[in-house]
């Protein structure tokens, strides 16, 4: 493995955190923030600054995630990624930086997002730390042992659930309490995120079962897989109806039933992909589209009223 001479500039730092995929993150808090301003609390600021930690959280988890492959030698091994959504971000396998200088950015972005989300939740309250520390954990338990919940057929659950959170805590640092109405708005989108990383696991498969690194695709086999794929993304839509016909959310949510056909074409080209890598760099495309999009017109559905 090559070691970078130079300590990485601030570019190559930036391209460390694998920024294409922070903006579903910053989509999240939107949500949050669009729930709280449903029931009458905005405040512009504190609105800015979670979006801010919330990316820089995000950013530290995927840094810390390269970190862990290159030790357990999981993206060394991938010789079937799909650049930028598979397999890492390739910096270290690649030799423009070292894996000591990949754990040391994980833990600079960590020593900021942790006192700023700390100095956050004296304004919002402490119910923040409550929600901040339990996305730590997750982001920490995704790939560091003893746990690597990515390696046990339990990383996409993982994601799922951190992205809950992330809707949860854009809504408490507007609101400064709990509510129902996040969480119900949060499945949604967390079915859906769940299906990117359920999707990435595909060209993965072979090099992360020849580490041990038991992903639901590695677990199901690429047909299954293909299946629960299908099931994840029309639960999410179905959930999403089931909590405005409870009266949970807002009919104007609805609008992010346009994101389903976009689902639904990623579903028919994975199956029909059978496995093969040069066919699955359209429906991973689609699937992070799907959401983005299911994300922004929540968001928008939640400001209209309805």
């Amino acid at each position: 493995m090559s070691v970078a001479a130079a300590a990485p500039s601030l570019s190559l730092k930036v391209r460390m955190t694998r920024p294409g995929f922070l903006t579903i993150t910053a989509v999240a808090v939107l949500i949050g923030v669009a729930t709280a301003a449903h029931d009458g609390h905005f405040e512009p600021l504190r609105a800015a600054v979670s979006v801010l930690l919330a990316i820089l959280a995000h950013a530290a988890a995927n840094v810390l995630n390269d970190y862990h492959d290159a030790l357990n030698g999981a993206d060394a091994a991938n010789r079937t990624a799909i650049s930028p959504f598979t397999g890492g971000s390739r910096l270290i396998q690649n030799g423009e930086v070292s894996v000591r200088d990949t754990g040391r950015l994980a833990t600079a972005l960590l020593a900021v997002v942790v006192p700023a989300g700390i100095a956050l939740a004296a304004f919002s309250g402490p119910g923040l730390l409550v929600i901040g520390l339990a996305g730590l954990l997750l982001g920490w338990a995704y790939s560091a042992p003893p746990l690597a919940l990515m390696k046990r057929g339990l990383g996409e659950l993982t994601v799922g659930a951190s992205w809950s959170l992330l809707v949860i805590g854009g809504d408490y640092v507007q609101r400064a309490g709990f509510s129902a109405l996040p969480l119900a708005a949060s499945l949604s989108l967390a079915l859906l995120v769940a299906d990117i990383l359920l999707i990435n696991g595909f060209p993965d498969a072979v090099s992360d079962a020849s580490v041990g690194k038991r992903t639901l695709v590695v677990r199901l086999g690429h047909r299954t897989a293909a299946w629960l794929y299908v099931w994840v993304a029309l639960a999410a839509y179905a959930v999403l109806i089931g909590a405005v016909v409870a009266g949970l959310l807002p009919a104007g949510t609805l609008a992010g039933l346009l994101s389903l056909p976009l689902s639904w074409r990623a579903a028919r080209s994975l199956r029909a992909a059978g496995g093969d890598v040069a066919h699955l760099p359209g429906p991973i495309r689609l699937s992070v589209l799907s959401a983005t999009l299911h994300g922004l017109l929540l968001a928008a559905g939640l400001l209209a009223g309805g």
